[in-house]
């Protein structure tokens, strides 16, 4: 099936609803594997969507559940307010991943957005970084405008 880049639809809701503090909850990344049997994007609501399918990515130094997100900073670009993080270091690992799922483990493990890769990556015995772009309005994984 596939991933695609989006901001989980459950996700907006959940703002407003307060079920999110991107300051002080753990908000993690997990990899989801090539290939994957599942279809993740807006619709995704839950971590355990990736999990029940079997689609969370495998390999050698790899830790399930993902890793979790650092230095988030929240602030406004124009009339958008954004969220960037440090860029994620999955060290020394063998896997190969299509894209990944963001979530907040405080929260019951909700998920927050799906990013595709644009396809396969794979590391071997070697470094694999999740590189968030730059934080403006206009490149912000997350973002609400």
């Amino acid at each position: 099936m596939s991933v695609s880049t989006a901001m989980c639809t459950s996700f907006k809701q959940q703002l407003l609803n307060k079920e999110h503090d991107l300051n002080s909850d753990t908000i993690k990344l997990a990899l989801i594997k090539a290939s994957p049997s599942g279809t993740y994007g807006a619709a995704t609501t839950n971590f355990s969507d990736v999990t029940g399918n079997s689609d969370e990515a495998s390999g050698t130094g790899y830790s399930s559940g993902g890793q979790t997100l650092d230095s988030a900073t929240i602030a406004v670009d124009g009339t958008t307010a954004i969220v960037d993080f440090a860029d994620e270091v999955f060290s020394d690992v063998t896997l190969s991943a299509s894209g990944c799922i963001i979530y907040n483990s405080s929260a019951s493990n909700k998920a927050i957005c799906t990013i595709s890769f644009g396809g396969t990556v794979s590391a071997t015995a070697g470094d694999l970084t999740i590189e968030f772009p730059a934080a403006a309005a206009a490149t912000a994984i997350i973002r609400i405008a």
